[in-house]
């Protein structure tokens, strides 16, 4: 273990660990300048989608920038892809919503806390292929559910109706009850905010951030212009929203989301338990309200910063172990300044990629961003429209929805729109949870159902005159759901004097389920007065039978077939 220790090159183990060492060493003016020009174009969306976001969870809007202030610049220290962004991110918010509904704003740092020692304990253990178990029906399902219930959600806000559901059913129940307080003035507005977000995002067809040899320079200075102004979209619209409802202010046409309260929040622990209105919560309590989703945020957000981080590293290897401790790290330290649990969102790593971000520096300037909006732009907040935000948060579901996902299961492999059918449905109508759980469970299902009936190949010929021999040869190796099945099969094989040869060459290894129900098999054989012999089997594979019952040492043969098949022995077991 000295020796061990000794060897080790810790400079080397602190520059993989903390990559900040790595690169800010060659770090340039010209990179500064590109991650200062990224980090303020993903911030014009990354605020007023944080603060939209924070509504989503359930929390007030300063819950939304809190979680872009420490987030950015801790990643920056210990993520290897530069242009992955984190933040706050919808489904995380739509899974937060539910405890931040029943315990208060203090559940959502943590949620943060307790998820970023999750994910940071399946870092250290390198436990993160768990999430392998999310296949693309399931993943694809999960997400189309999610944008669904999201957006149903804000269909009140849209609408101007107070009312509003906590979930895809409750939220179209209370919009069809009340259907008859819709308000004329926050539909048109969130109408027109949704139609102009909409063609500000399609802007970017007709330009281009980088300059374009092909163009000419009028051309080039447009297109960059309409590129820029489909990125600001989310900033420009809010911004447009505010300036109109503090200019209608007297008339009140629009529901704004208030006061928001202003100051920077107070760096310390996340509160351990709490009381909400009027009642008070221990840890425990939380702990058993949360239930399930303890894991399955931590869970989620891996899958979602994995995922992304792949999308964009080009060819280049990926280091999901450090994706995973850094998302970790970051959302224990985000959760000491009251931030909700965050992790990569693909827009906003997408706009990082495109505005030609060098570093992960590109986050420390989000977090500069969003501490300037704290201390400079609170009271303007005040004036933010519910519709506009609402239309905010619609449009990027339209986009998250996976509509792609059911042309291509439906003409790749149809049997896999049973999984993901069932996690959108039970996701939609159960919970995000459960609906996860159900979906992997499904799928299981039809991993193990081949396992549980293989193919078995069985030739009957006559060699020897007046004895039939029945080969009986399994096509793959054998597993516990299939034991009964095998067995069944091969007691099948019925006939007079008949022997049965099983063929053991392609079994590589045999649980003891399999090797008690070929023991108890070779017992029945006898006893109806066939004959059966184990052949061609791994000495490995024998091993385990025979650990079970020594007693069929003679049943295990290597012999040339037709040698086993005249040997008299076989009738006795």
């Amino acid at each position: 273990m000295r020796r061990l220790l000794d060897n080790m090159n810790y400079k080397e183990i602190l520059k993989k660990r903390v990559p900040i060492i790595e690169w800010l060493p060659r770090y340039t003016v010209l990179s500064f300048f590109r991650d200062l020009l990224a980090g303020f174009t993903v911030s014009l969306t990354a605020i007023p989608q944080s603060i939209a976001l924070a509504g989503v969870a359930g929390l007030p809007p300063q819950y939304g920038l809190y979680s872009c202030v420490v987030a950015g610049a801790a990643y920056a220290v210990f993520g290897t892809c530069k242009d992955l962004n984190v933040g706050p991110t919808s489904i995380l918010a739509l899974m937060t919503e539910p405890y931040s509904k029943k315990f208060g704003p203090a559940v959502a740092p943590l949620l943060s806390f307790l998820g970023g020692l999750i994910i940071f304990g399946l870092g250290v253990f390198n436990l993160g292929f768990v999430i392998e178990f999310f296949s693309f029906p399931i993943v694809s399902g999960f997400t189309c559910a999610a944008a669904l219930e999201i957006g149903s959600i804000q269909v009140n806000n849209f609408f101007g109706i107070s009312s509003k559901g906590d979930d895809f059913l409750e939220a179209w129940k209370a919009f069809i009850k009340d259907a008859g307080k819709i308000k004329l003035w926050d539909t048109v507005l969130g109408a027109t905010s949704l139609l102009a977000l909409i063609l500000l995002r399609e802007l970017k067809r007709f330009g281009s951030l980088r300059y374009r040899s092909d163009w000419s320079r009028t051309r080039n200075i447009v297109g960059i212009t309409l590129f820029l102004l489909s990125l600001a979209r989310n900033a420009i619209v809010i911004i447009a929203g505010v300036v109109l409802a503090y200019c209608l202010r007297d008339q009140q046409p629009f529901r704004v989301i208030g006061e928001v309260q202003s100051g920077f929040p107070s760096f310390k622990p996340p509160d351990f338990n709490t009381v909400y209105n009027g009642t008070y919560y221990s840890f425990n309590d939380m702990a058993t309200g949360i239930g399930t989703s303890l894991l399955f945020i931590p869970l989620i957000a891996i899958l979602e910063a994995v995922s992304i981080a792949k999308t964009f590293v080009h060819g280049k290897s990926l280091d999901a172990t450090q994706e995973i401790l850094a998302l970790g790290i970051t959302n224990v330290l985000s959760s000491f300044v009251s931030s909700m649990p965050v992790t990569s969102g693909f827009t906003k790593s997408a706009i990082n990629n495109v505005s030609g971000v060098k570093t992960p520096f590109g986050g420390v300037i989000v977090t500069v961003m969003a501490i300037l909006a704290i201390a400079f732009l609170t009271p303007t907040f005040f004036y933010v429209p519910k519709a506009t935000l609402a239309a905010v948060i619609i449009c990027a579901m339209i986009y998250l929805f996976e509509y792609e996902s059911f042309a291509i299961i439906w003409k790749n492999k149809k049997l896999d729109m049973i999984p993901f059918l069932v996690t959108l449905i039970c996701c939609l109508t159960i919970s995000l949870d459960y609906g996860i759980l159900i979906g992997i469970g499904v799928n299981l299902l039809f991993i193990l159902y081949p396992s549980a009936r293989p193919k078995v190949n069985i030739v009957r010929t006559q060699i020897v005159k007046e004895r039939e021999i029945c080969v009986v040869k399994p096509m793959e190796n054998l597993f516990f759901p299939a034991a009964e099945h095998f067995r069944d099969r091969i007691l099948e094989c019925k006939g007079h004097d008949i022997v049965v040869v099983v063929d053991g060459e392609y079994l590589r290894t045999i649980d003891v389920t399999v090797a008690r129900s070929l023991v108890t098999l070779a017992h029945e054989m006898s006893e109806r007065g066939d004959a059966i012999t184990f052949w061609n089997f791994k000495p490995s594979v024998a091993a385990v039978c025979l650990g079970l019952d020594a007693t069929l040492d003679g049943c295990f043969k290597t012999a040339v077939l037709e040698d086993i098949i005249q040997d008299s022995r076989l009738k006795v077991i």
